[in-house]
């Protein structure tokens, strides 16, 4: 086992997996607070799609992007101080949003571009789990982590059902609360694991050292499709739904819950499948189902059932690619640059899933018909699986047998 490698046996590795999912889906749902309420600020403010469209994704870019620098200090730091330092941070911008900024729409980008810090959460947990378990077992921690992103379904189920019963500061209120017993928790409970690799240097080096890890960029890739074809498909299905298919609002958001909750329950099963065949193997299986699912979608052929199949299956493909993506990083990136690595990636991903939409808008707005950008994801599902059994494949090797 390589130096900064040692990890515990027992309990304690299960305990810390618990507590960092936990605090995973509280940051989460804090930074998804924005979204679901989003037609409400339409309809009060008199915004404009695109101001509506701007006011939620700025979050979530911040939220992408902030990961490569927290991820970069979670090496150096640990995620002993990392998760109650950015649960206690998340916490302003949720409580000035809530009490003082939904008067105006600069408010509320400034209040949403810092609601971003609570997205940065991801990059924390990815090394902090990873140092806890052996490589056999990094495969379904790290999936087991990862559906943390579930948090962003509490928001969605709550927000709008709160201020509608309790006021507009209610949710906000609720969720600065929830923080803040988090950060207190995780403070006094969290510990880092033992013989955990300290990375030196400063941030600026160890990130371009990082990005020069071939397996950065590979893993960048594969992500930006199964995350950020994940996120695509969560925030556009509705859309596509009820414009392709003509399906009321309601039914749609069912349907793209269905989608979500599936992809959050496979990603640990990527993970897990990863620790067992391989991260290489369930990663080309994968996005070979979702280039055939999406082919299959791309004639459009009747929602029951062949559509809803398709959906499905890529919801599971997708949400297993997930996981296996970083049972990927886990095994290959060296001990002390897997935050730095899990920064990037993450960012990767989150950004992936703004693509989609806008090319799914794009299209559907020239032809009249969504084929083509489905036929897209299955070209590039397609060429993910080339770079998996190519390159990715022989940086697996390699690290094998330095090992």
């Amino acid at each position: 086992m390589a130096v900064g490698e040692k990890t515990a046996s027992g309990r304690m590795p299960w305990v810390m997996l618990a507590l960092a999912t936990l605090g995973f889906a509280v940051n989460f749902w804090a930074w998804a607070l924005l979204s679901p309420l989003g037609p409400r600020y339409k309809e009060l403010l008199g915004l404009s799609a695109p101001q509506q469209a701007l006011l939620v994704a700025v979050p979530v870019i911040v939220g992408s992007l902030g990961r490569i620098p927290v991820g970069a200090l979670t090496d150096r730091l640990g995620g002993r101080v990392m998760f109650p330092l950015v649960s206690a941070a998340t916490i302003v911008p949720v409580l000035f949003i809530g009490v003082a900024g939904q008067s105006s729409l600069a408010a509320l980008l400034a209040g949403g571009f810092f609601l971003g810090i609570g997205g940065t959460a991801f990059a924390v947990g990815v090394p902090f789990v990873n140092a806890w378990f052996p490589p056999q077992r990094r495969g379904l921690a790290v999936g087991i982590f990862g559906a943390g992103m579930g948090g962003t379904a509490i928001s969605a189920l709550t927000t709008v059902n709160l201020v509608k019963s309790a006021g507009e500061t209610a949710p906000f209120v609720i969720t600065a609360v929830v923080l803040a017993v988090y950060a207190a928790v995780s403070w006094l409970v969290l510990r880092d694991a033992p013989g955990r690799g300290v990375a030196g240097g400063s941030l600026t080096a160890r990130l371009a050292a990082t990005a020069r890890l071939p397996i950065t960029w590979q893993a960048c890739l594969l992500y930006a499709v199964a995350f950020g074809g994940y996120v695509a498909f969560s925030v556009y299905l509705p859309a596509y739904l009820q414009t392709g298919y003509g399906l009321e609002q309601a039914d749609a958001a069912n349907r793209m819950a269905g989608f979500v909750v599936l992809a959050v329950l496979m990603r640990p099963t990527g993970g897990w499948l990863s620790d067992r065949l391989g991260p290489v193997p369930v990663l080309a299986g994968v996005f070979s189902v979702v280039a055939v699912m999406a082919a299959i979608q791309a004639l459009t052929p009747a929602l029951m059932p062949v559509g809803t199949i398709a959906f499905l299956t890529m919801a599971a493909a997708l949400g297993a690619g997930s996981g296996a993506t970083f049972a990927l990083v886990a095994q290959v990136t060296p001990a002390d640059k897997v935050g730095s690595v899990t920064g990037l990636v993450g960012a990767a991903g989150g950004l992936g899933g703004f693509v989609p939409p806008l090319v799914m808008g794009f299209v559907y707005g020239r032809l009249g018909s969504y084929g083509l950008g489905l036929a897209l994801l299955a070209v590039t599902a397609a060429l993910s699986v080339v770079l998996t059994l190519t390159a990715v494949r022989a940086q697996a090797t390699a690290r094998a047998h330095a090992q």
